[in-house]
């Protein structure tokens, strides 16, 4: 199997120096690497292209966001898989390795997302794969407990964009993300699509990478939080099947009130509401859409129901436990 790997950089010129050497320090090389720049105003395109120059490096003249710089950087690929990776990443020598041989022994997934660990504590989850919540969120899989817990490979409903691997053939079939999406979700609603018509994600415990995200949400823009919560419904109205979308619609609705009080907290009660009102102002756009994905759906929608998570609550109690412990991991850098 041949691979291109992508990493988008936006102002990131002091994670890539890590992030590129282990790309460079792999067992298993890439056939190709791109680092796409979101129009950096940092050095960083000068100093990957003066001193890594086997990179290919487009370089953006404006800001197109996660999902479609992501979206330039695959564009006109040939090999077989496409691997997405953040620039805050620290990859283990046998990750792409790993990821690929997941990818080889079975077919039938389109996906493999990898085992991540925090940057300065590589002994607790930031992600192993992302769940999906029965009310219409996502969430990361053993977020905040130790990795030990993670260390089983098994099928996940979806990949964390931070680190993963999808057939180039499903790339092509779904048409990549999203492009409205511009950051947050994206990751999700691929994820959600490529099962839809039969794709499966497949989490690779020994695909093992370190990110410098943050643990708390407190950390999280205004501009995130905006998106976040504009491109959680876009996946939950745009996806779900009918019956599954009316079974859901109570649940949804005490998430959305448990998260505007959340947000309220932290300050960021007009981004939370500045994105919900989007998807209002979008509402045609978003029928449309679901019309074009709903047209496209193979699998029966109990089995997507089997494949979610009931209890948001204990969910989400347990992540904000971590997110706001005592002990914060690493500020995150803007990846975008």
């Amino acid at each position: 199997m041949t691979v291109r790997v992508i990493v988008l950089n936006w102002n990131g010129r002091a994670w890539l120096e890590r992030c590129l050497a282990a790309l460079r320090a792999q067992r298993r090389q890439a056939d190709e690497v791109v680092l796409v720049d979101n129009a950096s105003s940092d050095d960083s395109v000068a100093w990957v292209r003066a001193h890594h120059p086997w990179v290919q490096v487009l370089a953006l003249d404006r800001n197109l966001g996660f999902a479609e710089g992501n979206n330039r950087g695959a564009h006109g690929a040939t090999t077989d898989a496409l691997v997405f990776l953040n620039n805050d990443t620290d990859a283990d020598p046998d990750w792409l390795e790993r990821l690929v041989a997941a990818a080889d022994a079975d077919a039938s997934r389109a996906l493999v997302t990898s085992r991540i660990v925090y940057w300065d504590r590589p002994d607790v989850i930031d992600s192993a794969g992302d769940g999906y919540l029965r009310c219409g969120g996502a969430f990361k899989r053993l977020h905040g407990q130790s990795s030990d817990r993670a260390a089983d490979s098994q099928e996940v409903f979806g990949a964390c964009g931070a680190a993963f691997l999808i057939r180039r053939a499903w790339w092509e079939r779904l048409g990549g993300f999203d492009a409205s999406f511009f950051m947050v979700y994206e990751d999700v609603d691929l994820s959600y699509r490529a099962r839809l018509t039969g794709g499966r994600v497949w989490y690779a415990a020994d695909a093992i990478v370190r990110h410098g995200g943050s643990a708390s949400l407190g950390r999280v823009s205004a501009l995130s939080v905006e998106c976040g919560q504009r491109n959680l419904e876009a996946v939950w109205l745009v996806n779900t099947p009918t019956p599954l979308l009316w079974r859901s619609v109570l649940p949804h609705l005490a998430y959305t009130a448990a998260a505007a009080f959340a947000y309220a907290r932290m300050g960021r009660l007009g981004a939370w509401w500045r994105g919900k009102r989007s998807v209002l102002q979008r509402w045609r756009a978003l029928r449309a859409r679901r019309a074009e994905v709903q047209a496209t759906r193979t699998v029966d929608p109990e089995v997507l129901w089997a494949q979610m998570t009931g209890d948001w609550v204990a969910v989400k109690r347990a992540e904000k436990a971590f997110d706001f412990g005592p002990a914060p991991v690493v500020d995150i850098r803007e990846t975008i």
